[in-house]
């Protein structure tokens, strides 16, 4: 058996058992932040240090994040799992929102099970305005890919990261990001 196409296989029936009704309504408000303050793009030079952050097969070493309110981290991000994952900084309904985009790159060919079609994603994004996946907040790796992300994160949030790959966040992969002063 053709081992791509029975993870592809297995990958499309865990989307397609998985996908949350209001992801299509959450869809409309097309927003990665769900409206609400999540921070803001950080540089480098601010950073007061460098988080290194591995995904796995629906879940992330470290589990939770402390930061503090107001600080900048650069995070090193890494996909040591066998899946296209993704690392997102958000609000829980930040991550709702997103989750029906990260569907709709599935339907049009760009996310498969253990790769991204970035040609697809061009096309997406020119044709509906979002596809590419190029949000500050946000890393899209392949299998043995790292990414990076500096953030700057805003006071009294409640956020968490997560992969809105659909199906990885209603596995469980998520994480709180506890804001200390």
């Amino acid at each position: 058996m053709n081992f791509k196409f029975m993870k592809q296989s297995i990958a499309a029936a865990v989307v397609a058992a998985s996908i949350p009704a209001v992801a299509t309504a959450a869809l409309a408000a097309g927003t990665h932040g769900g409206g609400e303050d999540v921070g803001k793009p950080g540089t480098a030079s601010d950073a007061t240090r460098t988080i290194e952050v591995t995904m796995y097969d629906n879940y992330y070493e470290p589990e939770t994040l402390d930061v503090k309110e107001g600080e900048t981290v650069r995070f090193v991000i890494k996909n040591d799992g066998d899946l296209v994952h993704e690392f997102n900084i958000g609000t829980a309904k930040g991550h709702m929102a997103h989750q029906g985009e990260m569907m709709m790159m599935v339907e049009h060919g760009v996310l498969e099970a253990d790769w991204i079609n970035w040609d697809a994603a061009k096309k997406m994004q020119a044709s509906m305005g979002h596809g590419a996946h190029d949000d500050p907040n946000s890393a899209l790796l392949e299998p043995g890919q790292t990414g990076e992300i500096v953030w700057t994160f805003p006071e009294h949030a409640t956020l968490e990261f997560a992969c809105n790959v659909p199906g990885h966040y209603d596995a469980g992969m998520m994480g709180e990001i506890n804001l200390t002063h």
